[in-house]
């Protein structure tokens, strides 16, 4: 629950920039120390965009052979040709490491999280951990770039197979995979995405799973429009904007089935919005899907199982229809649980990005005998610490919480609280060894559009911190050891601060804790807020929030993915200042910078041009400290050896994370490693709403 506070009416709190500025020799920076070298960095192969998929028609289709004994042949399915599009998409062999595969068994995952719903749309977790990337499909696909050189980068297609500019630049017309269905038959047309424009992302009450996909998000002014039932118009104010071809991926862009959702919705049924999102709780089986398997077995704080797609609309160059996996488990654990089984062997996959877990994983990894491979890619995973700016009621705040964010607006207590943590520290209190670097802020070191002699350093200098928050107005007037608000603000009380923190992840609770104690040497009490995901990413969206301990998205670490998230360019596309409904956002004048680089970036397709945009961004950010960075680190793939086609040096974390980037749906195991893990063997999903699955 929210921490709640009743304090008397008193004066507004307002410093004058010119009453707290402090000396210019106040706080040295410099850039940051160069990151140490790390063991078992995964190498990656770079290959052409062209060679990892295409449309077309195929001569002949098959399937698993039982799926044609047990199901077409009964008449429970029609044949596979009519179950497939015009022209499938066909991922090809050249870029499969293994080849074409075989069909049969399951990949076991091991999650933390727990499911809401399967109402993505409506912005319901599915769980995380991949649930929600076996389940969705959108517009265009990016995860998979991380094989491609930069030079070469433009999402994929997906679900619209293809698109073309006007001669001006302002309308794009996209072309949608025609004859694609969703999995229980229905086909997927220009309606769903529609729907999903016009009564998701347009709708202010509808706040769709991504966070990223809300109207500006795709550009002030942006409109959607449907031509036929396979073609939809995009009209943009500026030319040629290809960035929101990235915007049109995972996990903004990927419609939900219009013909379950559209009767829930309150603009077309007597329902409220709550109502809406909650109308398919996890019980609810087999939710129709673009993605590779539905959802047909769900056990509360034990598993949740999901069946092959009859009616996937991908294959292989062989015509096999995809995906070669029957089935996929999530058992419900906790996130550390799922690196120890994904090492143990009684799991099949993580995403090794809890660095308590490194030594011991690198260790049993290491051993020729263990069921898994594991291998780093590079510091990508960055953790901040985000400050709540907005000054006009975003969350409704109360006075104390309205003093804290106009301290937060000031620059000079961000710089006194930077100034306050060793990062050093932070970084070992994880992990000891060469994994850990000091992390400012801003753009991951990992990504190519990093660079060093852009970011500003704040370092470690608690007497300066000190100093600044004395200044600032900030004394100590009771002798507690705590700064107090000046007279009339607050009440003079203590300043105190409220840190929400995800409780899933040990990480994320490590160093918050480490935060509250280094803020403690500087005079500042922090009040950790630790809740579960999904309640965290509530009260993140609902703005109740001072500080926020947050592991970065990605933005920060391919840039050119949900690029509209590294500033406030809208109203919702900040993760760290909103506006509330019907406000405009009130920007401080280096955010204003901020955004007009950021559209810039977005404007312009001129590679130097946009590295130089980046490094000015870089600059702004970390010298004003928009986040104030805590540490960063690389993650590890973890993944059974049985499995094939594992793309070399996948991040576990870049464009998407690596549940996408390794395309499960081209996993397959040799049928001589195959396990007896099927929960379901030769089985399908069934209606939607229907309990379990068709036998």
């Amino acid at each position: 629950m929210r921490q709640q506070y009743r304090i008397g009416t008193v004066a507004a709190l307002s410093f004058g920039v010119s009453l707290i500025a402090l000396s210019a020799n106040a706080f040295e920076t410099s850039t940051p120390p160069v990151p140490p070298q790390f063991p078992a960095e995964g190498k990656i192969t770079y290959v052409a965009r062209d060679t990892i998929l295409e449309f077309k028609a195929l001569p002949n289709y098959s399937q698993p052979q039982w799926v044609v004994d047990k199901f077409e042949k009964t008449g429970k399915l029609p044949p596979l040709k009519d179950r497939l599009p015009e022209e499938p998409l066909v991922e090809k062999s050249a870029n499969m490491i293994d080849g074409p595969g075989v069909y049969g068994d399951t990949m076991r995952h091991v999650i933390g999280g727990r499911p809401e719903g399967w109402n993505y749309t409506a912005g319901q977790s599915q769980g995380w951990g991949g649930i929600d990337i076996a389940l969705s499909e959108c517009l265009t696909r990016t995860a998979p770039l991380f094989q491609v050189d930069a030079k070469d980068t433009e999402p994929l297609p997906n679900l619209a197979k293809s698109w073309e500019w006007s001669a001006d630049g302002h309308k794009l017309t996209m072309h949608l995979v025609k004859g694609a269905k969703w999995s229980d038959g229905v086909p997927f047309t220009a309606d769903d995405v529609m729907f999903y424009w016009e009564d998701a992302v347009l709708d202010p009450n509808v706040s769709p799973l991504g966070g990223g996909a809300s109207p500006e998000a795709f550009g002030e002014g942006t409109t959607l429009a449907k031509v036929d039932d396979y073609t939809v118009e995009w009209t943009f104010k500026s030319a040629f904007p290809k960035q929101y071809l990235y915007t049109m991926s995972y996990p903004s862009f990927c419609p939900g089935p219009a013909h379950i959702l559209k009767p829930k919705h309150p603009k077309y049924s007597g329902n409220t919005y709550d109502q809406f999102k909650n109308a398919f709780p996890p019980e609810f089986m087999n939710m129709p899907v673009m993605g590779g398997w539905v959802p047909v077995e769900y056990r509360a704080d034990d598993i949740v199982v999901l069946r092959r797609n009859p009616y996937y609309w991908k294959v292989d160059e062989k015509g096999q229809q995809l995906p070669y996996l029957n089935e996929l488990h999530y058992k419900l654990s906790t996130w550390a649980d799922r690196d120890v089984q994904a090492v143990a062997g009684s799991g099949d996959i993580s995403n090794l990005e809890q660095p308590e877990n490194f030594v011991a994983s690198l260790k049993r990894a290491a051993d020729a005998n263990a069921p898994a491979r594991l291998a780093f890619g590079p510091r990508l995973i960055g953790y901040s610490l985000q400050m709540n700016f907005s000054g006009n009621g975003w969350g409704n705040p109360d006075e104390r919480e309205q003093a804290v964010r106009e301290l937060n607006r000031n620059a000079d207590f961000r710089k006194a609280v930077t100034s306050a943590l060793d990062r050093k520290a932070i970084g070992d209190s994880l992990v000891k060894g060469p994994f850990t670097a000091i992390y400012p802020g801003g753009l991951s070191s990992g990504t190519s559009f990093y660079d060093r002699a852009s970011t500003v350093y704040y370092p470690f200098d608690l007497k300066a911190a000190k100093d600044g928050l004395a200044k600032a107005g900030l004394k100590d007037t009771d002798g507690d050891g705590i700064v107090n608000f000046p007279a009339g603000t607050a009440g003079g009380k203590n300043v105190e601060v409220v840190m929400l923190v995800n409780n899933s992840y040990t990480t994320d609770k490590s160093l918050a804790e480490g935060v509250v104690g280094q803020m403690a040497k500087l005079g500042i009490r922090v009040v950790i807020n630790a809740l579960d995901s999904n309640q965290r990413d509530a009260a993140h969206y609902a703005g109740r929030f001072d500080w926020m301990v947050r592991r970065n998205s990605t933005e920060l670490s391919s840039v050119v993915q949900n690029t509209d998230q590294l500033a406030p360019v809208g109203p919702r596309t900040s993760w760290n200042h909103r506006a509330p409904e019907g406000k405009p956002i009130d920007l401080m004048p280096f955010e204003k910078e901020m955004v007009d680089l950021v559209n810039r970036f977005i404007g312009t397709q001129d590679n130097a041009e946009r590295a130089d945009l980046m490094k000015q961004y870089q600059k702004i950010y970390t010298e004003n400290l928009y986040t104030i960075g805590l540490t960063e680190y690389p993650g590890a793939l973890i993944i059974n050896k049985r499995f094939s086609n594992v793309p070399p040096g996948t991040p576990i974390f870049m464009f998407n994370w690596a549940e996408d980037a390794i395309m499960r749906e081209r996993l397959w195991v040799s049928a001589d490693k195959q396990g007896k893990y099927e929960l379901y063997p030769e089985q399908l999903p069934g209606k939607p709403g229907d309990k379990g699955t068709v036998k």
